[in-house]
């Protein structure tokens, strides 16, 4: 799930507290713009773990400090599907907002196509930046197109049927870029 791997900072393949650590050093940096400031990492390592204590309550059953791919999975299928944005559990919420903010590297409150592209790039292997255009253009409406790229409210929106909606051809399947598709 595509959504794990967004927060599995270290690649291990699972999320744990480490991650959300690591999380916090990058929201700083790239608040910062490279510059670190230890108030504002405290802040924010403060929120992570906080989200991590809520993730782990969710989705670690077997309470061992890791949430498998498996046991996210589980946690999305009882928590999420189905259901809007609105109805997830706060935890589900917090990690949703935190990777918007990530993403929002002007702090615009818009994810443009530069900050999708700058996000898909530093993740998956693309070779053809038409594929990562084509992919942005799929997630937005008219409305998205004149505000110039994704809001808060509608990347929550996409998010929600990232996680909930089954169908191949929902327009949420490219939240997390142009992942198997040809370049």
């Amino acid at each position: 799930m595509n959504c794990l791997a967004e927060h599995d900072i270290d690649n291990n393949g699972y999320l744990d507290k480490h991650d959300f650590e690591c999380m916090a050093l990058r929201m700083t940096l790239i608040e910062g713009k490279g510059e670190f400031t230890y108030t504002r990492y405290q802040e924010n390592l403060h929120i992570m773990l906080s989200l991590w204590e809520e993730i782990a309550d969710l989705a670690d059953f077997d309470k061992d400090g890791v949430v498998t791919i498996e046991e996210f999975k589980k946690a999305v299928q009882s928590s999420c599907v189905g259901r809007s944005y609105n109805d997830f559990p706060q935890a589900m919420k917090m990690f949703i907002d935190t990777h918007f903010k990530i993403l929002d590297m002007n702090e615009d409150g818009v994810i443009g196509a530069e900050e999708f592209r700058y996000d898909c790039v530093s993740r998956i292997a693309v070779d053809n930046i038409d594929v990562l255009d084509k992919a942005y253009q799929s997630l937005l409406n008219d409305d998205d197109r004149k505000r110039g790229g994704l809001t808060l409210s509608r990347y929550q929106e996409l998010y929600a049927q990232f996680l909930g909606n089954p169908d191949d051809n929902c327009p949420a399947i490219y939240l997390f870029g142009p992942i198997g598709q040809e370049s």
